[in-house]
């Protein structure tokens, strides 16, 4: 099943410029998979060596964070949409 994945725009230099991509599976892991196989300049800043997501990034399906699902290992269901968003994080308190 293909799946859209939205990309945030500090890695669509490495997509070729869209900000949306088609990955195939049927788990996060395997979209995932697939769209570093599509792309495969995202593989060195999206996964560790390990294959897991780096800790500045986040992965949603839907409006859930998949970290708090099953991870990787989260199904996909048919007409889902995968949003892969940079952490926000730091900045000085006034």
């Amino acid at each position: 099943m293909k799946v859209p994945v939205r990309i945030p725009t500090v890695l669509q230099p490495r997509t070729g410029g869209a900000a949306v991509v088609l990955a195939e599976g049927d788990t996060v892991g395997r979209v995932v998979g697939s769209l570093v196989a599509l792309h495969p300049g995202l593989r060195e800043v999206m996964l560790e060596s390990d294959g897991s997501v780096k800790r500045f990034l986040n992965l949603f399906l839907g409006d859930e964070d998949v970290r708090y699902l099953r991870g990787m290992d989260t199904p996909v269901p048919e007409g889902s949409e995968i949003v892969i968003l940079p952490a926000a994080s730091g900045g000085r308190r006034r």
